[in-house]
């Protein structure tokens, strides 16, 4: 009979496939004698199974559930639902892949009014209980029930305005009851239920929602930009709470064990004193940075250093940790290898080798090719980035250079891409995972709140894209669609603004951008690459100047040169068109003969930069209508121009469109019906060949 839950210590790393990279962590973790918080996985094929039977979890697998909960019980010593000794959990998604944001969380499940009220008695603290009631009913109407967020936020936003309260952190214990009073009724409202009491129906929904997030909208869009397959599914991994939201002696954080935009080798991260996980994420609060931790409990901070270095030297790579610090005592609730920038990707892979924890194999395997594309993306021109004066300095959240036009919405900014808009900047007070199309599509993105882990951070530093975060000084209005500067200057929607994500700098125009160049890690890394590989690498090249740049980067030759490109420079063009349009042999080898230099220059060029390396040139071969014009006017006007009439013209351009050019004139078609325009394509590669080996 099939198994489809697991005790963490009942699984390792391996099983990755099965218990996803979340549970199989967790299990590693325990394995290892770290504290992590007892719990289970629901597996992958548990998932799988809910899609098969039409949605729905087989009996079978919930008596599991419900065995495995029992068991993780006794272990804990409390009771699920039981209000003098209250078992609480977390429900978390954790898909084979890493997908940060892109899954639904559930925190303090198996809360209700019964144990509330149990959980201040036992705690004597019950500020601490309805706070956690209060985000628990917030996180379940919305992940599981679907009754939206900012309902929920504007109830808050109300009670501390009338509490004159600045953070949820300033509201009393009484306020946080007339919190879940009012959510209580807002779900009523929504669902035409009173909220779920029974902890077991809390809990089974909650799972059902996991599996169900698999297939939002967010997780396709994420799946399909990072190539993970539908069929994998997600597990879930229901996880005993530990809380940093219990006093000023509690907290939460996130933390890399290297900086994950340079590399550096030093503990990188932020944390929150009385506080939940999804506080540091969300970037509600502003954090503080992880040194800080050190001075406000010293004794947590060392544990947390040991462990940071004990789970990289196991994984071998770079982690990215969770933590909660409850009453004092420190727990590890996930570690999984740390998203990096492409710089950070590179010096981390020639530093682990250094370090001896790495081969040169495994150091090339560990940067992503996207992220060598992302190196090789443009940064600021060093005259203009010193001339220029910054409006605002936000958090470096994601290195690079961005330059681009503002737009406030997600949705706004992938139409404006749509239709021509080349350079977006994706301007936001905090961005969520709904915003993840119009992230891909920005330059740059900037948000007023949040932190260097927060949503836009993670995210932006998983695609390469340059991003400043936590700039509280610009004042934005999604709404309304504007921001205001430090100086009191307003920007609104199509106004040009540049992002400078290695510093957090934010400037309020244009600036121009340079190409990098491939020295230091990079060099080293490629190197190792062209050591390893058995592969010969050849460029696409269609001018000398793509191919100058192709050689820079290692290229051993061109492996296409689409001639066509070459035809259509002004200086050019006049001449191609004599050429289409002749109507006899005669005609068109005049013509040809004026392409003739031009073509031959073309080639002398390519090969001298080649310096001996293969190339391989496609001759002309496109639908030759592209190369005529399609507008009345502009017919009009190159009939003039080429002494034809109108109507002469506009015959021959209906007589050449095809309507499908892969039936027509591609490939060696057109040649075979023009000979003379691969006569002069060849007489050019052999002169020019010629010329170049004269020159030496």
């Amino acid at each position: 009979m099939a198994k489809y839950v697991y005790q963490f210590k009942e699984g390792n790393a391996s099983m990755r496939n099965l218990l996803g990279g979340k549970g199989a962590n967790l299990a590693e973790m325990t394995g290892l004698g770290l504290p992590v918080p007892r719990g289970f996985t629901v597996t992958t094929e548990a998932c799988t199974r809910y899609y098969t039977d039409g949605k729905t979890i087989a009996k079978e697998i919930e008596q599991e559930i419900y065995a495995m909960l029992e068991k993780t019980e006794k272990e804990v010593g409390k009771k699920f639902g039981d209000a003098g000794n209250p078992f609480l959990v977390s429900v978390r998604s954790g898909a084979r892949a890493s997908m940060p944001g892109m899954m639904d969380t559930i925190l303090n499940l198996g809360l209700n009014d019964a144990v509330v009220e149990g959980l201040t008695k036992l705690t004597n603290n019950p500020r601490f209980a309805y706070d956690s009631y209060r985000r628990f009913i917030q996180m379940f109407s919305d992940v599981v029930m679907e009754v939206e967020k900012p309902k929920f936020e504007k109830i808050l936003d109300a009670v501390k305005q009338e509490n004159h309260a600045k953070f949820d952190t300033d509201l009393t214990a009484d306020n946080l009851k007339e919190v879940v009073k009012r959510f209580k009724e807002l779900y009523k409202k929504e669902k035409g239920a009173e909220f779920p009491q029974d902890p077991k129906v809390q809990l089974m929904e909650s799972i059902k929602a996991v599996f169900r997030s698999w297939d939002n909208p967010r997780a396709n869009v994420y799946r399909r930009l990072n190539d993970i397959p539908g069929d994998w599914g997600t597990a879930v991994n229901v996880q005993e709470m530990v809380y940093g939201n219990m006093g000023d002696d509690s907290g939460t954080g996130v933390a890399f064990t290297r900086n994950p935009s340079t590399g550096e080798k030093k503990l990188y991260g932020e944390f929150l004193m009385n506080a939940q996980g999804e506080d540091v994420v969300a970037g509600i609060r502003t954090p503080q940075t992880i040194d800080q931790m050190k001075q406000i409990n010293p004794q947590a901070y060392d544990q947390f250093v040991k462990i940071a270095d004990t789970l990289e030297k196991h994984y071998r790579d770079m982690q990215d940790m969770e933590f909660t610090i409850e009453k004092g005592k420190l727990f590890m609730l996930q570690t999984r290898n740390g998203k990096r920038t492409a710089a950070a990707a590179l010096k981390v892979a020639v530093d682990l080798v250094a370090e001896g924890m790495a081969t040169k194999a495994e150091a090339v395997m560990k940067v992503e090719p996207k992220q060598l594309d992302a190196l090789l993306h443009p940064g600021f021109e060093p005259k203009a980035l010193k001339a220029a004066v910054p409006i605002a300095k936000g958090l470096p959240a994601s290195p690079g250079a961005a330059t681009g036009k503002i737009y406030f919405m997600a949705e706004e900014a992938v139409n404006a891409v749509k239709n021509g808009e080349k350079k977006v900047v994706l301007v936001r007070l905090e961005t969520s995972p709904e915003d993840i199309e119009g992230m891909h599509v920005s330059q740059g993105i900037l948000t007023g709140r949040g932190g260097m882990t927060s949503h836009a951070a993670v995210v932006a530093r998983g695609m390469g894209t340059c991003c400043v975060a936590g700039c509280s000084e610009v004042k934005i209005n999604d709404e309304e669609k504007y921001f205001i500067d430090k100086n009191g200057k307003k920007y609104v929607e199509g106004d040009w603004i540049s992002l400078d994500g290695s510093t957090g700098n934010v400037y309020g125009s244009q600036l121009p951008t340079v190409e990098t160049e491939m020295t230091g890690d990079f060099a080293k890394l490629m190197g190792w690459a062209d050591e390893l590989r058995t592969l010969k690498v050849r460029a696409n090249a269609d001018t000398p100047k793509d191919a100058a740049t192709a050689m820079k980067f290692g290229a051993e030759g061109i492996g296409l040169c689409r001639t066509e490109h070459m035809f259509f420079e002004p200086d050019r063009i006049p001449a191609m068109r004599e050429m289409i349009v002749a109507r006899t042999e005669e005609q068109r080898r005049k013509a040809l003969e004026k392409l003739l230099p031009m073509q031959r220059s073309d080639f002398e060029g390519l090969f001298t930069e080649m310096k001996g390396n293969p190339v391989t040139i496609r001759f002309l071969d496109p639908p030759l209508h592209e190369f005529l014009p399609q507008e009345e006017e502009d017919i009009k006007a190159l009939a003039k121009e080429m002494g034809l009439k109108y109507e002469e013209l506009k015959g021959i351009i209906a007589d050449l469109h095809e309507f499908n050019p892969m039936m027509g004139h591609r490939g060696c078609r057109l040649s075979v019906t023009y000979p003379e325009i691969a006569e002069m394509q060849t007489r050019a590669v052999i002169e020019a060949a010629i010329n170049v080996n004269k020159k030496g």
